[in-house]
């Protein structure tokens, strides 16, 4: 083992004006600033060996982010471009910036090819001025290269300790009822309502960094639920890692940095969808609204800034307690190995059949609605047709495609990417049978696949598990288990 050197830093990613915000059907654009929106980023080096990541207040790292962001960071620093790591938060509050094409455009450019030309998308929000998405993504490139150089060039001798906590984050958002069917945000205070679809994951992975003296610079803390507690409004924030940074920065000092790192969670969502608790103000998502609200005794809203409080307030005295619980044995060697692979993944099909009927919608819809203008919900509704023609098409001359994954040896700590809203059974698999001792898992990392569910929850249908949701289906998540496992588990078999 050789010893360790660490580099924190972290940069300001607020934007100046206003911006397109991304993560919902319907158009937001940004009318104050909750919380700043962060670039963090930690570089270890270990001998010949080195790996920086860095967590984004983003939705998503698009491929043209990541590969723009590690090829400028390997110039400057010398490194391999495969050391690099990018991450998203998955915060619905921050930037809309061009991105590479996907595997489906969105349903409504899709629907605007096949629309008549008096029938329109009407947006939301029209006729506002926000930053240009080409300028987001020069300004988002900058700004998480300037991070991991910065991190790369702060590294000094250090010590770690790796630890657990528990906090109640993240529950299961799929609601399944009696016919087979499942819903995401569906409604449980409903006769036929028989489970939540999948489970939760209340674990932390928590790594604590130190300098010299064995003062604390650092924290990596790891949680299966994404940052969406205010994901439906129209500021700008970081969401509860906000909170989080903010809480243990006036704890141990405003150098201490806090890299939040998103684990599977692609079926995870900060509310309870049992003791349901209702917006404090209207929500333009018709799978929010509740015919028969009951009043319950239990959190505050989770979809205002009242619920991120609290959460960000649970992880970090989670994270406080945990520390303070620290013995004095902290490690200054660790045993670093970083391996990058190519893995080939399934691209999700559908049959003609599928692919007849969502012809077939979409021409009734037009044939009904020709007389109108269309709006973000029918957009929404329609999602799962365009999905299919496009994905019908794509499977005419591609069958596969590509992600990049790396895992990791951090001393007795596996690390494993995956660039997908990984349903939180898959984490669990990688987990219960990796050899390490503790295992994180950094989802939506190093490009963006969207979600990859279940063969449980494509059977239930709804969004996050149609084919338009994602690139790969239950095969591709089943792959990646195993490649992911082998890889780890080679690594910690001596």
């Amino acid at each position: 083992m050789s010893k360790i050197k660490i580099g924190w830093a972290e940069v300001d990613i607020t934007p100046k004006e206003k911006i397109s915000l991304a993560g919902q059907f319907f158009e937001r654009i940004s009318d104050e600033v909750e919380s700043e929106l962060k670039a963090v980023a930690m570089a270890v080096e270990s001998g010949d060996e080195q790996m920086i990541i860095c967590a984004l207040d983003l939705v998503s790292v698009g491929q043209n982010l990541h590969d723009a962001v590690k090829k400028r960071v390997a110039e400057a620093t010398g490194l391999a471009e495969t050391k690099i790591i990018t991450s998203a938060i998955h915060t619905h509050t921050s930037y809309v910036y061009a991105r590479e094409a996907a595997t489906t455009t969105s349903a409504k450019s899709y629907l605007e090819s096949r629309l008549p030309e008096d029938m329109k998308y009407v947006p939301l929000v029209s006729g506002e001025s926000c930053m240009d998405p080409t300028d987001a993504l020069m300004l988002l490139i900058d700004k998480a290269s300037e991070a991991c150089i910065h991190a790369w060039n702060n590294r000094k001798n250090a010590y770690y300790k790796n630890a657990f906590g528990r906090v109640a984050v993240g529950m299961c958002r799929r609601v399944c009822y009696d016919d087979g069917s499942a819903k995401m945000w569906g409604d449980t205070n409903h006769a036929n309502f028989t489970e939540l679809e999948g489970g939760n994951d209340s674990g932390m992975e928590l790594i604590f960094t130190f300098d010299e003296d064995k003062k604390i610079t650092g924290v990596v803390a790891n949680i299966a639920c994404p940052a969406q507690v205010v994901e439906h409004r129209s500021f700008i924030s970081s969401d509860y890692w906000g909170k989080v940074r903010d809480n243990i920065k006036k704890k141990f000092g405003d150098d201490v940095a806090v890299l939040g790192l998103c684990s599977a969670a692609g079926d995870q969502c900060p509310r309870d969808m049992i003791r349901w608790v209702n917006p404090e103000t209207p929500i333009d998502d018709p799978n929010i609204k509740r015919e028969n609200y009951i009043e319950r005794v239990a959190d505050p809203s989770m979809f205002d800034v009242t619920g991120l409080k609290l959460v960000g307030k649970r992880i970090s005295n989670e994270i406080i307690s945990v520390y303070e619980e620290l013995d004095g044995n902290l490690f200054d060697e660790a045993l670093l190995v970083h391996e990058t692979i190519d893995l080939t993944m399934p691209l999700r099909r559908v049959t003609i059949a599928e692919y007849n009927n969502a012809v077939e919608q979409i021409d009734r819809f037009i044939e009904r609605n020709r007389d109108r203008n269309i709006t973000f919900e029918e957009n929404a509704a329609l999602h799962i047709y365009s999905g299919i023609i496009q994905r019908y098409e794509k499977q005419k001359t591609e069958n596969t495609y590509t992600d990049e994954i790396h895992i990791i040896r951090f001393g007795d700590i596996a690390i494993a990417t995956n660039p997908y809203e990984l349903f939180l059974d898959y984490g669990n698999k990688i987990r219960a049978r990796s050899l390490a001792k503790q295992t994180i898992l950094i989802q939506l990392s190093c490009g963006a696949r969207a979600y990859l569910p279940t063969e449980k929850a494509e059977r239930g249908s709804h969004y996050s598990a149609y084919v338009s949701s994602g690139y790969t289906g239950h095969e591709g998540g089943d792959l990646l288990v195993r490649e992911t496992l082998e890889r780890i588990n080679k690594m910690f078999k001596n």
